[in-house]
């Protein structure tokens, strides 16, 4: 039902910022809990930030007050603004859509095909 495409991904300095966007082919309904995800090679793909249908948002304490998660119903739209970033943010960063847990799983559960992020110099 929904397709999701992050962009927004390149090479960045250390200090520097970036903002990924996750486009929702589907229909973005405001019962998904969207989020963005990252993963090193070899490393578990782990949570970054989530937004609820409502704006409550939950980050991970390697990127509060760095980061910030927001999205545009209107415009189907998820974005991460990542500031001050560091070497250790380098990844490949997943859009995730999900909704409708039955207490086991998700009925509903989406992942993007990633972009890359490298913070370097």
């Amino acid at each position: 039902q929904v397709q999701l495409v992050e962009s927004g991904g390149g090479l960045v300095q250390p200090g520097g910022s970036l903002r990924l966007s996750c486009a929702a082919s589907g229909t973005i309904f405001s019962s998904y809990l969207m989020g963005w995800y990252r993963q090193r090679p070899g490393n578990q793909r782990e949570l970054v930030a989530d937004i609820s249908g409502t704006g409550s948002t939950n980050y991970a304490d390697s990127v509060k007050g760095r980061f910030t998660i927001s999205r545009d119903n209107v415009k189907n739209t998820v974005y991460l603004q990542m500031n001050s970033l560091k070497p250790e943010d380098t990844a490949v960063y997943y859009c995730n859509a999900r909704s409708d847990y039955t207490g086991d799983y998700w009925y509903r559960n989406y992942w993007g095909q990633g972009t890359q992020v490298t913070v370097s110099s």
